[in-house]
């Protein structure tokens, strides 16, 4: 008997029919003879309606009652699905974040997990009843106020509990079967893969992808969770999202992702395509090319809590001694950004700012890069080809990003992605439509 975690999102249990779906899953599983302990985040869109509730009502919602409000919506969704696991003869029982033990720090909006003290779900793990427990949100000891851990908030609320449990696997279901080597809305042929390592998802996840949130991939590779991402609406086998030392079934998995006995060692040389529609850019027109500078800039930029990206500064100018300086940030940090700047810019000595949020993020990844050798010319021919012209490029061992127009950006991902040899023969199916 093996303890399972499983996370189920908001359109999983989009409405009372889905819900069921879902209770039906955990039920099954409960019946295979294995421990259940389920996160469950809000039905369908309601975060975003009570986000507008909120901001209807003010202009500013303070954080700590926004908190009280967004939480509101995993307790409604904890509560119906224990209804429906009672009403199909199966004990279930239902937990807040705060109930769960699960502790975070005091921050509103985005707090951080500092510990997990699941007594009472072992607990009633031991009495034999399914665990239910609201994602997305804790408690923090000091100020003794309900917190939410911020976008994807109920995956890493999965894989904490997937980790203080000791549990087998922690699996995310979601309305796509698994991880694919691009998002199928975007690039229709992309294929779902068997087996992805955390650290090529980490790149994928902080490159666009949205299968998986970051956070709850570092999570897992910190902790040694095994993730395992399904969809709620269907039966296949998804995709294991492994690291090193981690076990299936009582079975190691070896480098190459599969079980030790007949594997094989041989890395994809790329994993997958990511594209990234949220980002601006923000460039500096005029900077003094003398040192110093580029710290005062983005100590400025840091101030104002914007989160940058890729940096590029050209070459100054001989005869005026300035240079340009551009960077990349979330579109949702980019006003304030530019404020914080242009509140500075007799001081750093600057000409002017430039804000352009019409740009597209196109990243490839993949373990395979470190050995292999080809793989920046391939993606620069393919861009060429297309007559797709590149703005910034960023790298990493395992990554390349570039930047290019937001236009330009699916059908660049698509050529990028035959490019390699990844799609499939038939278009990926998404069964709800969003993701998540």
């Amino acid at each position: 008997m093996a303890l399972i975690v499983q996370k189920y999102g908001g359109s999983s249990v989009a409405d009372a029919e889905s819900i069921k779906r879902v209770a039906k899953r955990i039920v099954d599983t409960r019946r295979a003879g294995h421990d259940v302990v389920v996160a469950v985040s809000a039905m369908g869109d309601t975060t975003d309606e009570l986000l507008d509730l909120a901001n209807q009502v003010a202009p500013i919602p303070a954080p700590r009652e926004l908190d009280m409000l967004l939480s509101s919506g995993e307790r409604i969704s904890m509560a119906l699905l224990a209804m429906a696991i009672h009403s199909m003869g199966f004990e279930a029982r239902s937990f807040t974040g705060s109930q769960a033990g699960m502790i975070t720090d005091a921050r509103h909006g985005a707090a951080r997990i500092v510990d997990v003290t699941p007594v009472r779900l072992r607990e009633a793990l031991d009495e034999g009843a399914i665990v239910i427990v609201a994602g997305f949100q804790g408690f923090n000891r000091d100020t003794r106020d309900i917190t939410t851990l911020g976008r994807g908030g109920s995956d890493t609320t999965a894989v904490a509990l997937a980790a203080a449990l000791e549990a087998d696997v922690c699996e995310i279901y979601s309305d796509v079967d698994g991880i694919f080597t691009a998002d199928p809305r975007v690039v229709p042929r992309a294929r779902k893969l068997d087996r992805i390592s955390s650290e090529e998802m980490l790149e994928l996840a902080a490159n666009g992808a949205k299968v998986l949130y970051i956070r709850a991939v570092e999570y897992a590779r910190r902790h040694g969770v095994l993730i395992h991402a399904r969809s709620t609406f269907s039966s296949g086998e998804g995709t294991l999202v492994w690291g090193e030392g981690m076990r299936r079934n009582g079975v190691a998995l070896t480098a190459g992702g599969g079980n030790a006995e007949g594997a094989d060692m041989e890395e994809p040389i790329v994993a997958g395509v990511a594209t990234d529609l949220s980002q601006a850019k923000i460039t500096i027109i005029g900077v003094p090319d003398v040192p110093g500078k580029a710290a005062e800039i983005f100590k400025i930029v840091a101030r104002s809590g914007a989160n940058v990206d890729m940096i590029v500064q050209n070459v100054s100018a001989a005869a005026t001694g300035l240079a340009d300086i551009s960077f990349t940030l979330p579109k949702a940090d980019a006003a304030t950004a530019l404020k914080a700047l242009s509140g500075h810019q007799a001081e750093v000595g600057f000409e002017s700012l430039v804000h352009d949020d019409q740009i597209g993020k196109l990243s490839v990844v993949g373990v395979g890069m470190r050995t292999h050798s080809g793989v920046s010319a391939t993606l620069f021919e393919a861009l060429s080809i297309a007559g797709v012209n590149i703005e910034m490029i960023s790298t990493s061992e395992i990554r390349i990003s570039v930047l290019v127009r937001g236009d330009d950006l699916a059908e660049a991902a698509r050529l990028v992605h035959t490019a390699y040899g990844l799609d499939g023969t038939v278009d990926a199916t998404v069964h709800a439509g969003t993701g998540r």
